[in-house]
């Protein structure tokens, strides 16, 4: 929803009513995530909350964007901001479905400026499959980040177990759900 909010505040300049309204949705949406963390709301709780909160928004803003289709030139700032919110709504409301998503990928994007940053010192890793291993270390290392959890205390715990896991229990081992168990060290 992040990325959303900036499309309709760019057009913001050109279309105030219309995406000063669209802004209102999406604020009250922040105002509900907001609650939520202030109070320690989570996981099945949070969802539940979001059904309760968000949902019928959400609901109303689609109807919105869909009235409003029709009012915006389709080129323009808000016509693009419009028809991206409709196109990838799924996506845009997915959050609703499981209390440990985010509203919006903020902490993603936070984590990759690192990434941006370093572009230059990673030019030369050697290969194609060492990039990719770095890859895929780096978006472990920023999870653990994210779930507040030492990296190395959790590498070290899920390589001793990894081994004896079922392909069922992998999911466990994922750094937010490792915190919440109490594994770490």
């Amino acid at each position: 929803m992040g990325a959303q909010r900036r499309h309709f505040h760019r057009a913001l300049d050109t279309d105030s009513a219309r995406m000063g309204a669209v802004l209102a949705y999406i604020a009250y949406l922040y105002k509900v995530e907001k609650r939520a963390r202030r109070s320690g709301i989570m996981g099945e709780e949070l969802r539940l909350l979001r059904e309760h909160a968000s949902k019928p928004m959400l609901e109303k803003l689609r109807d919105y964007l869909e009235k409003i289709r029709e009012e915006v030139l389709p080129k323009s700032e808000a016509g693009q901001a419009v028809a991206y919110a409709l196109k990838n709504w799924t996506a845009l409301t997915r959050y609703l479905e499981d209390g440990d998503l985010s509203i919006d990928n903020n902490h993603t994007e936070r984590s990759l400026r690192g990434i941006a940053v370093g572009r230059n010192n990673w030019t030369f890793v050697g290969s194609d499959r060492g990039g990719k291993t770095m890859a895929v270390l780096r978006s472990f290392v920023a999870s653990c980040e994210l779930a507040k959890v030492d990296p190395f205390a959790w590498f070290q715990d899920v390589l001793s177990r990894i081994s004896q896991c079922s392909i069922q229990q992998l999911d466990e081992l994922l750094p937010h759900r490792w915190a919440a168990t109490g594994c770490e060290r």
